[in-house]
């Protein structure tokens, strides 16, 4: 069984509560599955860009940015930002993911030929752009970029926590308007095996994420004890955040 408890002020999603005769493979495959289900795109429903009559861009490559914005029932095109995101530097990771959000944002307005493109277009193109950080005992965790970072990254949270950071920015092209903000959660690790810490080390997709880290990953799935906070804030699309802001601008 699955408890989930509910504090006054975040969603607490709990994953320790399984009952101890569940074998860790059922277990990889429960949040596997259920990590499916949260990101797996209802094709019943209409698709709200074109109910709403507006076209939507999303900014970003990462599966997971792809997977959320297509849960919550939108169409959409994709065009990435050739930005080096080690050149953006900030002391707090709130305001660093957003400043790489808006790089991502004015990168990609000027690869589109600039905003006065949209002008005169009969319906409204938005723009979605976001970014993800991990905070470790107060220090930024970006992308591993090394095996021996990513080891440090993962052992660390070995029966420990992490913090996620995840910025979204929409921005109507046609207008100007624009919104932005960041939410926060905390992603608490049983221990986790070496043998798997290995694994995971020698995995592309550890490289691809901010911190190393993806709760979907099946090796890494069995070891998370809990997330305090929106799994789609770790997944790096805050839904709640980005259908607030795409209604805001329209």
């Amino acid at each position: 069984k699955v408890k989930i408890n509910q504090p006054k002020l975040q969603p607490y999603v709990c994953f320790s509560q399984l009952s101890f005769e569940l074998s860790s493979s059922f277990i990889s495959i429960f949040i596997f599955n259920l990590s499916s289900n949260l990101f797996s795109c209802n094709c019943r429903m209409v698709k709200k860009a074109m109910e709403k009559g507006f076209k939507l861009i999303l900014g970003s490559q990462s599966m997971a940015r792809k997977r959320i914005l297509a849960e919550m029932g939108y169409d959409f095109t994709i065009v990435t930002a050739d930005i080096d995101e080690k050149a953006i530097r900030k002391d707090k990771p709130e305001d660093l993911v957003v400043a790489i959000a808006e790089a991502k944002e004015n990168e990609i307005i000027s690869k589109l030929g600039g905003e006065s493109q949209f002008a005169k277009d009969p319906k409204p193109t938005l723009l979605i752009t976001a970014d993800t950080v991990v905070v470790y005992k107060g220090v930024i965790r970006e992308k591993p970029t090394s095996k021996e970072e990513a080891l440090e990254f993962i052992r660390g949270y070995s029966g420990s926590h992490g913090g996620v950071v995840s910025s979204v920015i929409v921005r109507n092209l046609k207008t100007g308007v624009r919104r932005g903000g960041w939410e926060k959660a905390e992603v608490y690790f049983h221990e986790i095996p070496k043998q798997v810490i290995d694994d995971l080390i020698n995995d592309a997709i550890t490289y691809k994420v901010a911190g190393g880290l993806t709760l979907e990953h099946p090796l890494i799935s069995p070891f998370i004890d809990s997330v305090m906070g929106g799994v789609d804030t770790v997944m790096g699309l805050p839904k709640e955040l980005t259908e607030k802001f795409i209604n805001e601008v329209l």
